[in-house]
């Protein structure tokens, strides 16, 4: 007689077992930096950096600062998954810092802006980060930085506020449609209602991004010949996980503004930890050519 009831917690205990893995997929691919650990972060490095917020049609955004307002601002845009943390290293750099005050943002889904509840319009995304760039704005420079999906981001943003932005550095971003991998037949499944849920939650805003982003960059075509910011584009010869000629992409694209490719042979999609030598040198260009021409 104790036969269904045996049967009943065994079979119980796969499905446990099931969740508390998940549980911990969870916590583990995250992706992000707690605020205690931003704060011990800058205090070895003996630098201030303060964190922000904003609310944008009832989402929150969530951004660091450090350095002086009266400088060009650079705001950076990590990935896919991120967050503000990608660029923790650029946010303590003593020559940068000399030069600008530097932001790094979460995006919608991202480290502590409505994590795991990602945005999968690119233009949308671009008018969340809006209110960001225009409160620091102030009358100065603006370098947006983007990396892989921060790539497109960055690029809609010069697009639909060219007044705002004043130079672009896009770094192994994913911006020609016709080079994006056709992955819907696992990204598909994974963005269904019961299967989203199983997996982590960065990984889940992270897939419906990605997901989208094809038909995202397609509706984007028409609006190249919007940018007016000079732009460089830093890629790597061995990035496996964008194709490299989405650098010669924005070269024949961006038709109204000055347009620079460094393409590396050796190097692969990871730029801002194997080489953030290039993003700081490519900042700082940019910073000299926009000084004298501030929209």
């Amino acid at each position: 007689m104790r036969l269904p009831a045996f049967r009943y917690k065994y079979s119980v205990v796969p499905i446990i077992g099931l969740l508390i893995l998940l549980v911990i997929m969870d916590s583990c691919l995250q992706f992000r930096m707690s605020k205690k650990e931003i704060s011990s972060y800058f205090k070895t490095k003996e630098k201030k950096g303060t964190l922000h917020e904003y609310k944008f049609d009832h989402q929150k955004i969530n951004y660091l600062k450090v350095g002086d307002e009266v400088l060009p601002l650079v705001v950076f845009v990590h990935g896919s998954p991120g967050s503000l943390s990608a660029f923790i290293d650029f946010m303590a750099d003593t020559v940068l810092l000399s030069k600008a005050q530097l932001i790094t943002v979460d995006r919608p889904g991202f480290g502590e802006s409505n994590f795991g509840y990602g945005e999968k319009s690119v233009a949308r995304q671009s008018s969340v980060l809006k209110p960001l760039i225009e409160k620091n704005k102030l009358n100065r420079p603006v370098i947006l930085v983007g990396h892989s999906m921060g790539g497109p981001v960055v690029v809609r943003m010069a697009m639909d506020y060219p007044e705002l932005i004043d130079g672009l550095v896009i770094v192994a971003g994913s911006i020609d449609p016709d080079l994006e991998p056709n992955e819907t037949w696992f990204r598909a499944p994974l963005a269904t209602p019961f299967l989203k849920w199983t997996l982590p939650r960065s990984f889940r805003a992270s897939n419906q991004e990605i997901y989208h982003l094809k038909p995202e960059l397609q509706e984007m075509l028409p609006l190249w010949e919007k940018i007016k910011a000079s732009t460089i584009v830093i890629q790597g010869k061995k990035d496996v996980l964008v194709d490299p000629a989405n650098a010669q992409f924005a070269k024949k694209m961006i038709v109204n503004a000055p347009v620079e490719l460094m393409m590396i042979d050796e190097m692969n999609h990871f730029v801002p930890w194997s080489n953030p030598e290039l993003i700081r040198e490519a900042i700082i260009k940019l910073i000299s050519s926009s000084s004298t021409s501030v929209h």
